[in-house]
């Protein structure tokens, strides 16, 4: 519902501001701030979301789990859309997201967020369940993959 809400009610907000920022200063001005917080985000998404694909990459080949990388490839993407969506508060909200400084912020409450309520479970490397597993929880057996009709293959 807030979701709703914020699509509904957003829209109207940014139309509002930039109609108020032409009417006090010039139509051409409203326009040229659309058009340069476009073409400079996508510049800033362009060169911050290279630098953290390399960063995933270089964690990853060490054999780290690039999760802060991974949330800050999230946010950049969240920044690119809302700074080629055309209004004053989006693209604030979205060049806040791409500046590593106050990303780092964002991503940090994120992450904090996303442990609230997700539950990690960590198997280690021989993929035994975590030590307070209880033996009674588990199923031991045996996968047997039957072959389909044999007769339909031979003929």
């Amino acid at each position: 519902m807030k979701f709703l809400l914020l699509m509904l009610v957003l829209p109207l907000v940014e139309l509002a501001l930039l109609v108020e920022l032409g009417r006090r200063t010039s139509t051409l001005a409203a326009v040229g701030w659309v058009l340069v917080s476009g073409i400079v985000g996508w510049w800033l998404c362009k060169s911050q979301g290279l630098s953290t694909y390399r960063r995933i990459r270089q964690q990853s080949a060490t054999g780290k789990l690039p999760t802060e990388a991974l949330v800050d490839g999230l946010l950049i993407l969240i920044a690119g859309v809302l700074l080629v969506t055309p209004g004053i508060l989006t693209d604030l909200f979205g060049f806040s997201l791409v500046v590593p400084g106050s990303r780092t912020f964002f991503r940090n409450r994120l992450i904090r967020r996303m442990q609230r309520h997700v539950q990690q479970v960590i198997f280690p490397g021989n993929h035994e369940p975590p030590p307070n597993q209880e033996d009674d929880d588990l199923l031991e057996g045996t996968v047997v993959l039957e072959e389909e009709d044999q007769a339909s293959d031979e003929g």
